[in-house]
């Protein structure tokens, strides 16, 4: 027969001697009251009993506990957070300190993208008894910051469904990943080049290059240098290649990107030798957006999982109007070494919608999540 807890039945709860009770688990928290000194909790729930707190109990008045039994298939919910947050972390990652109430926070070990594996997250959180919670994937994170929570449910759950977590995980980490883990960002040396014959001839004021470099060292790079160009695609091409024989191991064009005449940007892209071209993706603002690759055999710094190319950004007009386009999105991805093509431009239509909202909280929203 069960005992009861605050009046409810509790399966596993029995009543034992104060003297019997080393080595067993608490199943609920012991308050203690010093008068003019403290009030609070003395004992956790969970706790295991050891030897050392006999005196300290007899001292708050127990002569019997109300503790858990733990079988041999059985593992204590702290015992179980361990395991489980150590075999869903990847590179990147470390456990923020002891488990609390059961919960263990994992957190960033560096700056970088955060990038979860949503099938493996799927499957290890149908389990039942056991989860894990964590910020989106593609997340933008910093060193220190909780990026995820793992945890079993009950305060002790079976072994075995512990053991299939951490199989899930580690199924993952077999193929040289976590189910969590943080990608470095590299610093990027930038070229841009900005176009359009209005900005050239000084008939309006440009608003792209503080907007481009200030997103740019936000993320730890350095611009290599800024050039202004007409609707001119030999113009445009000469620029792109100078900035690449200054350094520049990531270009970032803007304007022409749209279909009109004069919008030649992508063509100058193009005759530069560029591969793998993308126009378009399934994001708004920035659907005019352009994403390409210029092999070059220029000696320079590795790039990560792109050693002999540099990648190119074609950011439309709505760059200059919008907090958050496209280029928000993309970025971070491109300087954790990801190669972004079609099928990654059109994945970003789900939440892809900005909301324009009167102050914006980018990252903070549902943008791009």
């Amino acid at each position: 027969m069960c005992e009861t807890l605050n009046g409810k039945p509790n399966l596993g709860v029995k009543t034992i001697p104060l003297n019997k009770a080393v080595g067993t688990v608490l199943a609920h928290d012991i308050t203690e009251i010093r008068p003019s000194e403290f009030k609070g909790r003395a004992f956790k729930k969970g706790h295991v009993i050891r030897e050392e707190d006999i005196c300290h109990l007899q001292r708050l008045g127990k002569e019997n506990l109300f503790v858990l039994s733990i079988a041999d298939d059985e593992m204590h919910e702290d015992d179980a957070a361990y395991a489980m947050a150590d075999a869903l972390m990847g590179k990147g990652l470390k456990i923020e300190g002891e488990p609390r109430e059961g919960k263990i926070n994992i957190i960033a070990e560096r700056n970088g993208l955060l990038k979860v594996n949503k099938d493996a997250l799927l499957e290890f959180n149908m389990l039942g008894d056991v989860m894990c919670a964590t910020l989106h994937n593609n997340t933008v994170v910093k060193k220190g910051q909780i990026v995820a929570g793992t945890r079993a449910i009950p305060l002790v759950v079976k072994q075995n469904v512990v053991e299939k977590a951490v199989a899930i995980a580690n199924n993952v980490r077999g193929q040289g990943r976590g189910i969590i883990e943080v990608k470095e960002i590299r610093n990027p040396k930038v070229g841009i080049v900005i176009t359009g014959n209005e900005v050239y001839y000084g008939r309006i004021k440009d608003a792209f290059a503080p907007i481009i470099t200030q997103k740019i060292e936000e993320l730890g790079g350095n611009i290599v240098g800024v050039y202004y160009a007409p609707d001119d695609e030999a113009f445009i091409e000469a620029r792109l290649k100078e900035l690449i024989e200054a350094g520049a191991d990531l270009l970032i064009t803007t304007g022409g990107m749209s279909v009109d005449p004069d919008d030649v940007t992508r063509f100058a892209i193009r005759n530069l030798g560029a591969v793998d071209i993308t126009y378009g993706s399934a994001v708004l603002p920035g659907a005019m957006f352009l994403v390409a690759y210029i092999e070059t055999g220029v000696s320079k710094e590795p790039i990560p999982n792109s050693q002999s190319q540099i990648p190119v950004l074609g950011i439309p007009a709505c760059g200059m109007y919008h907090r958050s386009t496209i280029f928000d999105l993309v970025l971070p991805r491109v300087l954790a070494g990801e190669r972004i093509g079609r099928k990654e431009l059109a994945e970003f239509g789900h939440g892809g919608l900005c909301l324009n909202c009167k102050e914006c909280r980018y990252p903070v929203c549902p943008f791009g999540k």
